[in-house]
């Protein structure tokens, strides 16, 4: 089968190779996918420059891509819930991602049915993103009637962060560029902000939560309007103490992100705010939720391009040139 590999870090960013590699075989605990088509993110890119190795320390050479939309060819003896020829999407375990390739291995438990509305394409836009807003509301205790502001909204984190925080209940904020304000405001968003014309943190205090989407250069600016005792996580920033601890990592990485995440830390408790960090991982039960709500409001997932596999080097740079007004999407099969 053709997959796209990545053979060695580079800080700087390097072409990945489509090469033949045999088709993986299954566990019992996994299911075989023939991917239709699979999202790329910046993700990818930062996996590329070894950005991500103290979070996951990936062996090389490693099959690249973390979310796909499939159908079920094969299943290990311990699968229940599936069928043969289901049609499933899910954002790939961390240790084992594979999504660049026409089959990858999959555990079972990390997998979910897909909305049958949903094309192949907006369904491989969806896990990764969607996973992300759903796992962070979770950290942060996200309720209903409560505010959060999201940076960005008009972005492909937006169009999935908005309507799953509508379906919690919560009142959401949101900026962008003025010309896709109709769109978001569709998504559910309560006010939008348009960048060039509103300062938001001018506008907008005492709110509950911040989901940062933009990294430092911003995070000032979103700690200046939540309320005291507010919680701010980051998608884009460090990983701090509380990141090492809530997702088990050894001692000596504790340490390391304790000290990498201290600045950020400081930040937040300058507005007597707390400061988090996400890293999102694979979820299963989390997808079959987002699988209902999408079936439930009828979300339509932004796409912007679509690459062959061919063209994952092209489809990788897109993605971080910026400026997307939805996923890159590569169509496998």
């Amino acid at each position: 089968m053709k997959a796209v590999i990545l053979d060695k870090y580079d800080k700087n960013g390097k072409d990945v190779q489509i090469k033949d590699i045999p088709i993986p075989e299954i566990s019992d605990d996994e299911i075989l996918v023939k991917v239709h088509t699979a999202g790329v993110n910046p993700l990818d890119n930062m996996i590329i420059k070894g950005e991500v190795k103290l979070i996951v320390p990936y062996k090389m050479p490693l099959v690249m891509g973390n979310e796909f939309c499939g159908t079920i060819e094969k299943m290990g003896k311990n699968v229940k819930g599936f069928n043969k020829g289901d049609r499933v999407y899910a954002r790939m375990p961390l240790a084992k991602i594979g999504a660049f390739a026409e089959y990858t291995a999959i555990d079972y438990r990390a997998v979910a049915l897909v909305p049958e509305y949903l094309t192949d394409e907006e369904a491989a836009s969806v896990p990764l993103t969607a996973l992300t807003a759903l796992q962070s509301y979770d950290i942060m205790g996200v309720k209903k009637g409560e505010t959060i502001f999201i940076p960005g909204g008009t972005g492909s984190v937006g169009a999935m962060a908005i309507p799953i925080a509508k379906s919690i209940g919560a009142v959401v904020y949101t900026n962008g560029n003025g010309s896709s304000k109709e769109r978001v405001m569709e998504l559910g968003a309560d006010r939008f902000f348009d960048y060039k014309a509103e300062d938001y943190s001018e506008k907008l205090k005492n709110i509950d939560y911040v989901l940062d989407t933009l990294g430092e250069r911003e995070m000032e600016k979103e700690l200046k309007i939540l309320k005291n005792g507010g919680k701010l996580l980051s998608l884009r920033a460090m990983p701090n103490g509380e990141f090492a601890k809530r997702m088990n990592m050894p001692a000596i990485k504790k340490m390391m992100f304790s000290f990498a995440g201290k600045k950020f830390d400081k930040m937040a408790g300058k507005h007597n705010a707390k400061y988090y960090f996400i890293f999102v991982h694979e979820d299963g039960e989390g997808l079959k939720k987002i699988s209902k709500i999408f079936d439930e409001k009828k979300i339509r997932a932004s796409v912007d391009c679509v690459f062959s596999l061919d063209e994952a080097n092209e489809a990788l740079k897109k993605v971080a040139s910026g400026g997307s007004k939805g996923k890159t999407i590569i169509k496998i099969s």
